[in-house]
């Protein structure tokens, strides 16, 4: 099988079950911007040299889980192709690892900047790139359906991401640098 079938030439694709799209839909940016939230964790995993794999590992399953539903169009369609489905575990899950990260942290008194590590730094990138996609997916269930638990495990993953952020910084002797605003 070739990687290229140029049906794509002409600005479509297919969601999953043959139903055919622009390349520029709402659907295909918020699937696509998941993608790229999941390889951008892919870097993180690099950077945190496989220290944070038994939670990252799972959450780039689920991106694919959540992606190939949004692809499938609808519920019924991503049935049919036996796509996994999104569970409130799942979010639990993120709840329990965050739990776990922050009680090892200082408290937090302010807000403050990405960076200090290239981990936590590319930890940053991936909380900003999914809530870009929760945002295009709020947007996508005010035109189409999409399953509620989706735009949760996104909110919930953003946060989990601003605490691995820190916690990955922390665990390198990196502290906080807290946003001082200047007038």
């Amino acid at each position: 099988m070739k990687i290229y079938t140029r049906t794509g030439d002409q600005g479509q694709t297919s969601l999953l079950g043959g139903q055919r799209v622009a390349k520029d839909s709402l659907r295909i940016e918020a699937y696509g911007t998941i993608d790229e939230l999941n390889s951008h964790i892919g870097l993180l995993r690099d950077h945190a040299q496989g220290r944070r794999d038994d939670l990252l590992i799972p959450i780039q399953e689920t991106l694919f889980s959540l992606g190939s539903r949004l692809a499938s169009g609808n519920e019924e369609q991503a049935d049919k192709f036996k796509v996994p489905q999104v569970t409130d575990a799942g979010i639990e899950a993120l709840e329990r690892a965050m739990d776990g990260m922050e009680a090892e942290l200082p408290e937090m008194r302010n807000f403050i900047l990405p960076g200090g590590h290239l981990a936590a730094s590319q930890a940053h990138v991936c909380r900003t790139v999914c809530r870009r996609a929760e945002r295009l997916v709020v947007t996508l269930a005010a035109n189409e359906p999409v399953p509620e638990i989706v735009v949760r495990y996104l909110n919930r993953l953003s946060d989990l991401l601003f605490v691995l952020a820190r916690h990955l910084a922390h665990v390198d002797g990196m502290a906080d640098t807290p946003w001082k605003p200047r007038q």
